[in-house]
C-alpha cells in the first residue's frame, strides 16, 4: 500500500493517525492530544513527521501539537477560520483547499456540527477520511457549537462518498454507540453482527476504527434518519428526516447504557 495509516491510541479514548506516503517518506499526524505516544510510534517505525493536520480545536485534539512539531519540525495545517483557538499554524487551509503528503492530495471538507469550524481530510487513492468529531464509528459528534441541521448537513454530504471509504474518526466510542443503537434497532442484523464484531475487537484489544462508509449507512443510526424503518423505530413516520436526526442525537446524549 502506497500511504500507510496507524492508529495511535492516546489519552484515555482518543485516537491520533499517523498517514504515511511510502514513496516520498513524508508523514502527516492526525490531531495531536498528546506528543508521546506518537513520537514513539514514529521512531518504532524510523518516520519522520513532516504535517501535523488538525481537525478542530478542542485540546484533546490538539493539545500536544505544539510539543510534535517542535520535535520533529512538521508544519502545522488547521482551519484557517479558527486559527485564534487552534495551535500557531503554519498553514491555514479552508474547505476546498488541497493538502499534499508526498503523492498523496487530500481534500479539505467543511463539517461543522460538533464545532463550527470543524474540517476533515479526505484523501480520494486511499480511501482515507479523517473525521475528527464529525462522522465517528457508529455515532457522530455531539453538538457542542453546532445546531442539529449543521451536523445533519455535514452527515448528509459525506454520505455522498464512495461506500468503500474508510472513517478514522477520533475516539473509541463504537461500544456504546453500538449499544444505543440497538435500542433502536434491535432487529437490524447488521447491526447485531457489527455490535458482536466490536465486543470481539475490543476484547481481545483492538480498534474499533476505521469502519467503511458502507458498514455506517447500515448500522450507524445518525446515517439512517432518513430511512422509513428508522422513522417507525422513533414513532415518527411523518416527521422531517431533520426532526428524526435531532430526536436522535438528543437520545444519544440522554444514554447511558
Amino acid at each position: 500500500m502506497t500511504f500507510q495509516i496507524v492508529t495511535v491510541p492516546c489519552l484515555s479514548d482518543n485516537y491520533s493517525y499517523l498517514a504515511h506516503d511510502v514513496a516520498s517518506g513524508a508523514t502527516a499526524v492526525i490531531d495531536v492530544p498528546e506528543p508521546g505516544p506518537i513520537l514513539r510510534e514514529l521512531a518504532a517505525r524510523d518516520w519522520k513527521a513532516s504535517h501535523i493536520l488538525l481537525t478542530h480545536h478542542h485540546s484533546d485534539h490538539v493539545d500536544g501539537a505544539e510539543a510534535l512539531a517542535a520535535a520533529t519540525g512538521a508544519h502545522v495545517f488547521g482551519a484557517a477560520a479558527d486559527a485564534h483557538r487552534l495551535p500557531p499554524l503554519d498553514h491555514g487551509v479552508a474547505p476546498g483547499d488541497t493538502v499534499r503528503i508526498g503523492m498523496q492530495q487530500g481534500q479539505v471538507i467543511d463539517v461543522p456540527g460538533h464545532t463550527l469550524g470543524h474540517i476533515a481530510y479526505f484523501f480520494p487513492e486511499a480511501r482515507a477520511l479523517f473525521t475528527g468529531d464529525s462522522l465517528m464509528v457508529m455515532g457522530c459528534g455531539r453538538l457542542f457549537e453546532g445546531t442539529p441541521a449543521q451536523m445533519w448537513d455535514t452527515l448528509t454530504r459525506l454520505m455522498e462518498l464512495p461506500d468503500s471509504t474508510r472513517i478514522f474518526s477520533g475516539h473509541e466510542y463504537a461500544q456504546t454507540n453500538a449499544r444505543f443503537a440497538l435500542t433502536l434497532e434491535p432487529g437490524n442484523a447488521a447491526l447485531k453482527s457489527r455490535a458482536e464484531t466490536i465486543d470481539h475487537v475490543r476484547a481481545a484489544g483492538g480498534f474499533t476504527v476505521p469502519g467503511t462508509l458502507g458498514e455506517e449507512r447500515s448500522t450507524n443510526p445518525f446515517l439512517r434518519a432518513a430511512l422509513p424503518e428508522m422513522k417507525s423505530a422513533l414513532g415518527m413516520q411523518d416527521a422531517s428526516d431533520l426532526a428524526v436526526f435531532t430526536e436522535l442525537r438528543t437520545r444519544r446524549n440522554g444514554f447511558r447504557g
